[in-house]
Order: structure tokens, then C-alpha cells, then sequence
């Protein structure tokens, strides 16, 4: 495993971290003993950085505390702060910020938390309130670093400036390159740290998709948009110029897609939720060796012709959901509307503060069972009145 520079006292970070977001439960039932044996077989394999966060769910911070607790001085330790509070005060208060950084510590059985991220934005909370209580419990020593996750790009920014950010943690893979235009060049401008996450595309860079799976209901993937429409045959498309490309080297489609993500500039660790030994093993495979600068340029030639595709079609696609009655199912107009919203965002079409409320609702109506079609058009109207098309 070959390890970078980070943080202010130079310490040294595995290419290759483990995130716990699937302790969440979001891929379908989690089997914790399997999880509990992936992660400890992660430190047999010279990994030292690991990632959760409070939203994931109790066990997952408890899980990983457990595992990871013999070694704790060896390891960098990331987390998450928590979402509203059951009061519903907003979650990045002072007095929020606080609290929930002591109940991650207790359930991680850990004094201090090296990297404290803010998880997702909090609109009614100034970042300057924020950033007081990050700045304070990092002078208690509770923390020692903290960073940005899951923002809008305008949070980022103001983070960025108004505090003393470490790291910024973004999305990126070969299947999901936005950050790369904006987000990554304002981290290198503020002299931020990036890690990237979701580095697999979800497993869909892997070789065990081909496009005809259908995932539970519990399975966040069968939303995602990574999965649906063009976004899917683009990245089945991109799978196979990785595999094409790993020949040369040996190399497996995921282990190109890892070291395409770790050559990109300021990225110093990127993280991968393998659900086996089998797949971390692979994953890691990833690290330790570096693609020629031509079979780069091929793969960033390849990569720019797909974004000209995907975005000509994608603003079609927009534009046919809004305007044409679904005619498909109650799920699959949900499955349409959230794969609008999420390009829409990505893609900077429409701000995402602008349309995070119209995320929330609909979210709101599939968990309480209340989708219908009379909500959906309802929604497709809002959606209507701030996407451009």
C-alpha cells in the first residue's frame, strides 16, 4: 500500500480507505461480521485511514470503534456530524456541533477524531457558528483536523474561507467527474485536501455488472441515477475502455478506475466500501503503480467524448420528463424525477439549495408509502418552474 502526506503535521494516509456507508443498510442487509472481517483484513493490508459518520446509523461508528480500537494511535479516524436533532433544532448549531462530536467519540471509544466533516448543509445555521465550534473543539483536542463532505459548491466556498479547512471530501470516479470542474479546483486554491469516495461508481466500473440487474427496494441503487438511462450505458460504456486499458497493465476495469481517481491532482486518499475480502483485495490493487501519461490522455480523450454524448442527451432526457405525462408505474416516475433532479444539480443547471426541498418531499412521500400520481405531478410542476429547459 503506498501511502501520501497530509494535514498539517505531515502524517501519512493510506491511498486507500474504507468508508462504512454500508453499514447503513443503503446496499440491502448488512451481514457485521463479514464487515467486521473485511475492515480488520484492511489494516492486514497496510490500509490506515477509515471513514463513517452519525448518519450512517449507531452501529457504524460502534462497529468501527470496535474494530479498529487495538490499533487507535496507528490509524486516521473520520466522521460525520449528525443530522437535525430530535428537537428539530438545526444540526450545525454551536451547541449541536458539540453534542454530537462527543456521542461520535463515545461510540468510536475514542478521545479524539482526526478528521470531524461537516456532513450536509444546514441553511438555517450561519457557517461562521459552524466554524466557531469546529475551531473549539479542535483547540479542546476532541478533533484534530475537520473538512467538507456532501455541500452545495457555494457552502463549500464559504467554508473554504471562513474556516480552517483541512480536507474536503467529494465524489469522484471515472462514472461521476463533476467535482473535477469546480469543486477540486477550489480545494487546490484554498489548499485543501481531497478525499474522494464512491471511487467504484457504486460497483458499476466493476465487471459484475452488465446492465440487466435489478436491485431491491432496500438497495439504494435502484434509484440511483449511476443506474438508469444514458448515465448507464455511458458507464458501461467507460467500464469496458477501463477493462480495455487494464490489459496493458494486468489489471482489472476497478483497479483502473482507482488509479485513474488517485492520479487526479490533490487527491490524496480514495475511499472504497468493499462488501468482501475478496473485493477489498482487488481494490487495492488499485494503489502501488501508476498509468502511462498516453494511456491517460486516451482515457481522458474517451472520457471528454462521453460527457459531450451524455450531456446532449441528458438535457433532452430533462425535458422529456418534465413535459410528457409518465407512462410507466408510480416507482419508475419516482425512478424519472430523481434522476432529473440529481443532473440537474450535478450539472449546475439549477442550484442545488433551490431544489433540495423538492429532493426532500419527495423522499418524504416514498418513505411514508403516499406516492401517487397525483403527487408526482405535482412535484414535476415544481420541478418545472426552476429547471431551465
Amino acid at each position: 500500500m503506498e501511502y501520501n502526506r497530509s494535514g498539517e503535521e505531515g502524517e501519512k494516509i493510506s491511498e486507500l480507505g474504507i468508508g462504512c456507508y454500508a453499514l447503513s443498510g443503503v446496499y440491502g442487509d448488512v451481514d457485521k461480521d463479514r464487515f467486521k472481517a473485511t475492515l480488520s483484513y484492511a489494516r492486514e493490508l497496510g490500509m490506515n485511514y477509515f471513514d463513517t459518520a452519525a448518519a450512517y446509523g449507531d452501529v457504524a461508528e460502534k462497529i468501527l470503534g470496535e474494530v479498529v480500537k487495538p490499533q487507535r494511535e496507528e490509524l486516521i479516524l473520520s466522521t460525520k456530524i449528525g443530522l437535525s436533532p430530535k428537537d428539530g433544532s438545526p444540526p450545525l448549531s454551536f451547541e449541536n456541533v458539540k453534542a454530537s462530536c462527543e456521542r461520535s467519540l463515545e461510540r468510536l471509544q475514542t478521545d479524539h477524531i482526526d478528521i470531524y466533516f461537516v456532513h450536509f448543509d444546514d441553511p438555517q445555521t450561519e457557517v461562521t457558528e459552524t466554524v466557531a465550534a469546529l475551531d473549539e473543539l479542535k483547540e479542546d483536542g476532541k478533533i484534530r483536523h475537520y473538512g467538507v463532505s456532501h455541500l452545495p459548491i457555494k457552502s463549500v466556498e464559504e467554508y473554504l474561507k471562513e474556516g480552517d479547512v483541512t480536507f474536503c471530501m467529494t465524489e469522484l470516479s471515472a462514472a461521476a467527474r463533476e467535482s473535477r470542474k469546480r469543486q477540486l479546483p477550489l480545494c487546490r486554491k484554498h489548499g485543501a485536501e481531497v478525499i474522494a469516495f464512491s471511487v467504484t461508481g457504486r460497483g458499476i466500473l466493476t465487471s459484475r455488472f452488465d446492465g440487466t440487474e435489478r436491485f431491491e427496494k432496500n438497495d439504494i441503487r435502484s434509484m440511483d441515477p449511476m443506474f438508469k438511462k444514458e448515465r448507464l450505458r455511458s458507464n458501461l460504456r467507460i467500464r469496458d475502455e477501463l477493462k480495455e486499458l487494464g490489459e496493458k497493465y494486468d489489471k482489472t476495469p476497478v483497479q483502473v478506475a482507482i488509479n485513474w481517481v488517485l492520479s487526479q491532482k490533490g487527491v490524496i486518499s480514495a475511499l472504497t466500501g468493499p462488501s468482501s475480502k475478496e473485493h477489498l483485495e482487488e481494490n487495492a490493487g488499485g494503489s502501488g503503480w501508476n498509468l502511462e501519461r498516453d494511456d491517460l490522455n486516451r482515457l481522458e480523450s474517451f472520457l471528454e467524448k462521453e460527457d459531450d454524448i451524455l450531456e446532449k442527451r441528458e438535457k433532452e432526457i430533462i425535458e422529456e420528463v418534465l413535459n410528457n405525462e409518465p407512462s410507466e408505474g408510480v416507482e419508475e416516475a419516482f425512478n424519472d424525477l430523481v434522476y432529473v433532479m440529481e443532473v440537474s444539480s450535478s450539472r449546475g443547471i439549477v442550484d442545488e439549495r433551490e431544489i433540495e426541498p423538492v429532493f426532500r418531499k419527495l423522499f418524504s412521500l416514498r418513505k411514508k408509502g403516499d406516492l401517487k400520481s397525483s403527487n408526482i405531478k405535482e412535484i414535476r410542476q415544481r420541478l418545472k418552474e426552476i429547471i431551465p429547459t
